[in-house]
């Protein structure tokens, strides 16, 4: 049995499906039902060339640009019924819980369902996740989560407030920008890059130069994966979007949110702080291309260094005329909340496994996470190595 029927699960299906081992696939809402409720301007960040998946490379004209998200979802529905995918759509798993004499017994629904194996393909992202001030706002201002933010037209009028400065949260502050809205980011760390280096990709970069495969034991601390992506953007064929970017344009970046008193939003006094650390992380990420192209007796790409930056940011801020405030705080894990399995997750909630096999309790598996087994195990290029790893331990153990 699998859980999700995004690309992760989808590409687990197809290595089982040819491994001849029988299964079901179950989906909350739709095939991709994940993708599809991101907002109505999403594109992915990674180029074209990076939608593949077991048995299904990218076969489009346009490889270096960058998919809408009805796109994704037409290539997951295209690439389920390739292989007629056994998935069952409208089953929502709602627990999970180990039987006695081996197997489990899933809550859904459509009823309990019993299974000898299961595989979660949800990912590690599910539970939003917001500051702790975030409680002290207005209650008449309207505030919303990233995955229930859709379009600017969609908030009420007046200016917004944008937490978090990860790749979404760029994204969003510089859309409602665009759309004559007044935008107040708060920032968190996030590192930097240039969209194109070289005349290649940043994401080409981040796979040339082993970024993306690197593994969880390359981390400072488990933690630090809950760090935020590259800030970069694929919208409107894709282009450099960054703290300095978004200032230019006139989007007003702040500190971290610390909370709210009344109408009188606070702000911590790190902006200076948060950039600069961006700016190290940025240098390094430097240092990893200039190595790579020196190995490769490539020509050094050009890449200049950062603008100075003015860090001449306010406190406190008079929301009283604000219209909302979006979350873009990132999400956490959410297994424990459904997955009824004593020692499945770390404290941060992500699953203990081994080459995506829990360690807590045979039969249990794991797809789609980030740091799985790689930096990029999330990623479409990540489902593509992981789900035929784990397929051939599914497929020993039913042999």
């Amino acid at each position: 049995m699998i859980v999700g029927a995004g690309h992760a699960g989808l590409a687990l299906s197809h290595e089982l499906t040819r491994a001849d081992v029988s299964h079901v696939v179950l989906e909350r809402g739709k095939v991709g039902e994940t993708w599809r409720g991101w907002w109505d301007s999403f594109c992915l960040m990674t180029p074209n060339w990076n939608v593949a998946l077991p048995g299904q490379p990218y076969e489009g004209r346009d490889p270096d640009a960058f998919m809408h998200r009805d796109e994704v979802v037409a290539f997951l529905e295209r690439y389920a019924a390739g292989f007629q995918a056994p998935v069952r759509e409208g089953v929502k798993v709602t627990a999970l819980r180990p039987r006695s004499g081996g197997g489990f017994d899933l809550e859904t629904s459509a009823g309990e369902i019993a299974a000898r194996t299961v595989v979660l393909g949800t990912g590690a992202y599910q539970r939003p996740a917001r500051p702790a001030g975030a409680a002290t706002l207005p209650a008449e201002l309207l505030q919303l989560d990233l995955r229930d933010y859709r379009n600017p037209a969609g908030l009420p009028d007046g200016a917004v407030l944008v937490v978090g400065s990860g790749q979404s949260g760029c994204e969003i502050a510089e859309e409602l920008h665009q759309a004559g809205r007044d935008v107040f980011l708060a920032c968190g760390r996030a590192p930097w890059m240039p969209r194109r280096i070289g005349g290649r990709d940043l994401v080409w970069w981040a796979v040339e130069t082993g970024f993306f495969d690197a593994p969880l034991s390359s981390l400072p601390s488990p933690a630090a994966r809950l760090g935020a992506n590259v800030q970069s953007t694929g919208t409107d064929g894709g282009h450099d979007l960054h703290y300095r970017t978004l200032q230019a344009m006139g989007v007003t970046l702040l500190g971290h949110f610390t909370g709210a008193d009344g109408h009188r939003a606070r702000f911590a006094p790190d902006l200076e702080e948060t950039v600069a650390w961006a700016d190290q992380r940025h240098a390094q990420l430097v240092g990893l291309v200039n190595k790579v192209a020196a190995e490769r007796a490539l020509a050094p790409p050009e890449i200049d260094e950062p603008q100075a930056f003015s860090a001449d940011a306010p406190e406190h801020v008079d929301l009283s005329r604000f219209g909302a405030v979006i979350f873009a705080t990132g999400f956490r894990p959410d297994y424990d909340s459904w997955v009824h399995v004593p020692g499945a997750v770390d404290e941060l909630g992500f699953p203990i496994h081994h080459e995506g096999a829990s360690a807590a309790v045979e039969g249990l598996y794991f797809v789609g996470v980030h740091f799985l087994r790689k930096r990029k195990s999330a990623l479409f290029i990540g489902a593509c190595e992981d789900a035929p790893l784990v397929a051939s331990q599914i497929a020993a153990r039913h042999t």
